[in-house]
């Protein structure tokens, strides 16, 4: 047994770290994170994370903070007790919202802390399925900028080693026409070998989401990303039967049951998880082995410093999204190489927050 003894959280605002260092005139972003330090008394240290939008952020650490002080004494190497216990402290504040994002960060606590117990990395533990895997660009294509900036943006990233990358459409006021001249320039400056993600981010009514998949069917996108509202299950399946190009979505729902309603409804072809909504983890894993019954493949949202984990760990692992929002909370990241992400071999998650980064980054 390994006691929980006591906990640091941070909230974190953090610059983000562009993939490109291309010249475009935009201010720079920043996100909010909430960081958890979950000590134990065998000396072993959990480090977790999770984030629901800026907006909220003082009110998820809040969160965070209520539930780590209900486990202090748990097993941590028990964490489905554990998210059990917490489950019913809140059960009406459950089971999506911040109650599932806070949990998420004590759940990834405790899976570096298993990992680190066992002296086996996450992935291991979680079933070990691989040690390398495929990886995207994300977040440097952005719909807000001009076609000619994406296109040669998209070649230096081609030239970085990325084999796959993602851009956005829809929401700018673009017509039809040159939404796909827009697609068009991104796919001539790469080519037919290199995969090229879209993520409309529920920008589309369910019409216009067959129309313009059907203009752009023959840029042979890897998948069309959250076409419509997330919660439109019809409206998804719809849209998945009447084009050719697959159908991910995922990313904006909460714990394993509203996967159940997008397989069944045979609305997606690519599950997308984030390990914030899913509760963590385990949540994340549940998904995952759900969705390898039906046949699918799982890719991740964000977080590609611990989404290798999970992605790896599991044989319908697809891709890793890497968006390097969080990359700069930690001494040491995965780096892309030849289009490929390695699993850290160092126990638990292979993470160690910077210290004088979070010092620095933090606020009330």
């Amino acid at each position: 047994m390994i006691k929980i003894t006591h906990a640091q959280t941070r909230l974190v605002r953090i610059p983000d770290e562009p993939l490109t260092k291309m010249p475009h005139g935009m201010a720079i972003d920043t996100n909010d994170f909430i960081t958890l330090e979950l000590a134990t008394d065998a000396g072993l240290t959990g480090i977790g994370l999770t984030c629901c939008g800026d907006a909220l952020s003082g009110a998820l650490k809040v969160a965070v903070d209520k539930m780590v002080a209900l486990i202090k004494g748990e097993n941590a190497l028990r964490p489905e007790a554990i998210a059990a216990k917490l489950r019913a402290a809140a059960a009406g504040a459950g089971p999506g919202g911040i109650f599932t994002t806070a949990l998420a960060a004590i759940d990834i606590a405790l899976w570096d802390i298993r990992g680190k117990a066992a002296n086996q990395s996450v992935c291991t533990l979680a079933g070990g399925h691989r040690e390398r895997v495929p990886v995207y660009a994300s977040g440097a294509l952005t719909r807000g900028f001009p076609a000619e900036h994406n296109a040669k943006t998209a070649a230096m990233l081609k030239a970085q080693g990325w084999k796959q990358m993602k851009t956005q459409m829809g929401g700018m006021g673009y017509s039809a026409a040159e939404e796909v001249r827009r697609m068009r320039a991104i796919r001539e400056a790469i080519g037919e070998d290199t995969a090229l993600m879209c993520d409309i981010n529920q920008r589309w009514r369910v019409h216009e989401a067959i129309d313009m998949g059907r203009r752009v069917a023959d840029l042979n996108f890897y998948w069309l990303e959250d076409p419509v509202a997330h919660d439109d299950y019809p409206g998804i399946a719809r849209v998945n039967a009447e084009t050719s190009m697959p159908i991910a979505a995922g990313e904006c729902v909460y714990g394993a049951v509203p996967f159940r309603h997008l397989i069944e409804a045979r609305a997606i072809d690519i599950v997308m998880v984030d390990v914030f909504r899913a509760g963590g983890i385990s949540g994340w894993l549940k998904i995952a082995h759900m969705a390898e019954a039906f046949n699918l493949p799982v890719v991740s949202h964000l977080t590609p410093e611990l989404q290798v984990h999970t992605v790896a760990a599991v044989p319908n692992g697809l891709t890793v999204e890497y968006m390097p929002w969080s990359t700069g909370l930690y001494e040491e990241v995965p780096k892309m190489d030849k289009g490929e992400l390695a699993v850290p071999t160092k126990p638990g998650l292979g993470l160690a927050f910077d210290q004088e980064k979070l010092k620095h980054y933090s606020i009330a």
